[in-house]
C-alpha cells in the first residue's frame, strides 16, 4: 500500500448516527444557520423512522441530549467509532456518554431494520454512487507527502467517508488510535437544488478541501498540546485578523486553526491539483469566510516550506514568528 493512499468507506455506525441525527433538532438548526437542501436519501431517511415512529426512541432522546449539552458531531461521531462493528460494546466509552447508550443505539439500529433500508435498492445505490464519485476524484493524492512538511510523519490512516444522510452541509474530522477519518457530505448546490455528485468537475475543490482541513485541524490540534511553551509564546502577538474573520473565530487558537488550514488547502491545490482549483478556492475563502489575509498566509506558509529542514526543523520553530511574518507579508502581498 503506498504511502498516500486513501481508504475510501462506509461504515454502519456513521450511518446509524447520522440516521438518529436525522430525526433530533439537528436538521431544524441546521437549516436555521444555513438554507440548505439535503441529500435525498437523508430526507428519505428522516422521513421514513418519522413515519415509522421512531424519532422517539430512547436512542434518539439520548442523543438530543448530548447535543444540547454542546457534545461536538466529531466527538459524537468519534464516540460510534470506536464501538464494536459488530456488537457496538463500548469498553472505554467517554465520561459523558450516558450510560448503555451504545446498548440503545444498537436496539435502534434493530427496531427501526435500518440495514433493511439501506439495501433497497435506491438508497444501496445512492450510496455506492458516493463511493464510486469519492473514488474518482481521489485516485491519485499526495496527503500524507503534503502534511509530513508540517507534522512530521503521520502514522495513521487516512480514511475519507462520503456522507449522504447527516449532517448535510459540514465535514466531521475524527482521529481514533489509529485513523484519520474526514466524514463529509457531498457538495450543496444553490437554494432548494440538490447537492452535486462529489466527483462533479466543478465543484472537486469540496472534497479536496474538507478532506485536508478536517486532517489538518485534527493533527494541529494535537501538536499545539505537545508544544504548550511555543503556544504561549505565540499567543503574546496577535494576529493581524479583522472583520468578519475576526468575530467568526474569536480566540487567537480558532484564529491560528483557521489560517493555517486554509493556507494548507490553497497551497496543496495549486501543488498538487492545478492552479486554477488554487484561485477557485481563494476567491471562495475571500467571498464566503472573509479570508483576504489568505494569499499573505500562503506567502508566509510557503516561506516556511522552503525553509524547513534548514531553518526551522519543525513548525514549533517557526510559530513563534508566525503572526510577525504574517503582519508584514499582509502589507505587502495583494491579489
Amino acid at each position: 500500500m503506498s504511502e498516500n493512499t486513501l481508504t475510501i468507506t462506509v461504515d454502519d455506525r456513521v450511518r446509524l448516527l447520522s440516521a438518529a441525527l436525522s430525526v433530533t433538532n439537528f436538521p431544524k438548526l441546521a437549516q436555521q444557520r444555513k438554507r440548505h437542501h439535503a441529500h435525498a436519501h437523508a430526507r428519505a431517511t428522516q422521513k421514513y423512522l418519522t413515519d415509522h415512529g421512531h424519532a422517539a426512541h430512547p436512542a434518539v432522546t439520548a442523543l438530543q441530549g448530548l447535543l444540547n449539552n454542546n457534545i461536538s458531531l466529531s466527538a459524537l461521531f468519534g464516540m460510534v467509532l470506536l464501538f464494536d462493528p459488530q456488537t457496538f460494546a463500548a469498553p472505554n466509552p467517554p465520561l459523558w456518554m450516558p450510560a448503555d447508550f451504545n446498548a440503545q443505539l444498537y436496539e435502534f439500529l434493530q427496531v427501526t431494520a435500518l440495514r433493511d433500508f439501506w439495501s433497497l435498492h435506491q438508497h444501496k445505490s445512492a450510496w455506492e454512487d458516493a463511493q464510486e464519485q469519492s473514488r474518482n476524484i481521489f485516485k491519485t493524492v499526495h496527503f500524507k507527502t503534503f502534511l509530513k512538511r508540517f507534522f512530521g510523519e503521520v502514522h495513521e490512516e487516512l480514511v475519507f467517508m462520503p456522507n449522504i444522510s447527516y449532517p448535510a452541509e459540514q465535514e466531521v474530522g475524527v482521529r481514533t488510535p489509529t485513523q484519520l477519518i474526514s466524514i463529509v457530505p457531498p457538495p450543496l448546490a444553490w437554494g432548494e437544488s440538490p447537492p452535486w455528485p462529489y466527483d462533479e468537475e466543478t465543484n472537486i475543490t469540496h472534497s479536496y478541501r474538507a478532506v485536508l482541513a478536517q486532517y489538518i485541524q485534527l493533527l494541529l490540534r494535537d501538536y499545539l498540546k505537545q508544544h504548550p511553551d511555543k503556544l504561549a509564546e505565540a499567543r503574546q502577538k496577535d494576529l493581524p485578523v479583522t472583520g468578519h474573520l475576526n468575530a467568526q473565530y474569536p480566540s487567537w487558537e480558532m484564529q491560528f486553526m483557521a489560517l493555517i488550514v486554509s493556507g494548507s488547502v490553497a497551497i496543496y491545490l495549486e501543488d498538487y491539483v492545478s492552479k486554477l482549483e488554487a484561485e477557485a478556492f481563494t476567491l471562495m475563502e475571500k467571498r464566503a469566510s472573509g479570508m483576504t489575509i489568505l494569499p499573505a498566509v500562503v506567502s508566509v506558509l510557503r516561506r516556511y516550506m522552503q525553509e524547513h529542514g534548514s531553518r526551522y526543523r519543525e513548525l514549533a520553530d517557526f510559530l513563534t514568528i508566525f503572526p510577525t511574518q504574517l503582519r508584514v507579508a499582509k502589507k505587502i502581498v495583494t491579489m
